[in-house]
């Protein structure tokens, strides 16, 4: 129960997410085969999706307020500006595919995407709380079969060796 608890936790971390979460579920399973990965990918998605709705509605808000504050108004702001241009990015590559946009910004693991900055765009593009929240779901889930058939090839080559 304590790596479940463990990769979930791992999962809600912004900037990590799922990319960080599901390679420590394969090595907990290559450690303990008992330990399910069918079971990991369902945690992690959950833990990944969870804070998906508190970013829309409430992290603008709190990133605004801590901008001009002393000890974390530089961080503040970087996210600030990070959600600004992936938004703005977004908005011009996307056009009028907006959705499907941010479906691929969260779904294709590259560094600094993912469903925290993800959603922080979209709540600065106003794109809609439901679209928003089914996009970035559908962005994890893209993920996680990338970084699922990464980690099969990788450790599945790293134990064949």
């Amino acid at each position: 129960m304590k790596n479940y608890i463990y990769i979930f936790l791992i999962a809600m971390v912004p900037l990590i997410e799922l990319r960080g979460a599901i390679p420590v579920a394969y090595g907990i399973h290559a450690a303990n085969p008992d330990f399910s990965l069918l079971w990991s990918y369902i945690i992690i998605a959950i833990g990944n999706i969870l804070p998906v709705p508190f970013i829309y509605l409430f992290a603008r808000k709190v990133l605004e307020w801590g901008k001009d504050k002393k000890h974390i108004g530089k961080f503040f702001t970087w996210c600030l500006e990070k959600g600004e241009k992936g938004g703005q990015k977004l908005q011009a590559k996307a056009g009028r595919g907006l959705y499907w946009a941010l479906v691929l910004f969260v779904g294709i693991p590259l560094p600094g995407t993912g469903a925290w900055t993800g959603t922080l765009a979209a709540s600065f593009l106003d794109m809609g709380f439901k679209k928003s929240v089914i996009a970035v779901i559908g962005g994890v889930i893209l993920a996680s079969v990338i970084v699922g058939v990464v980690c099969t090839l990788g450790f599945g080559a790293f134990f064949g060796i």
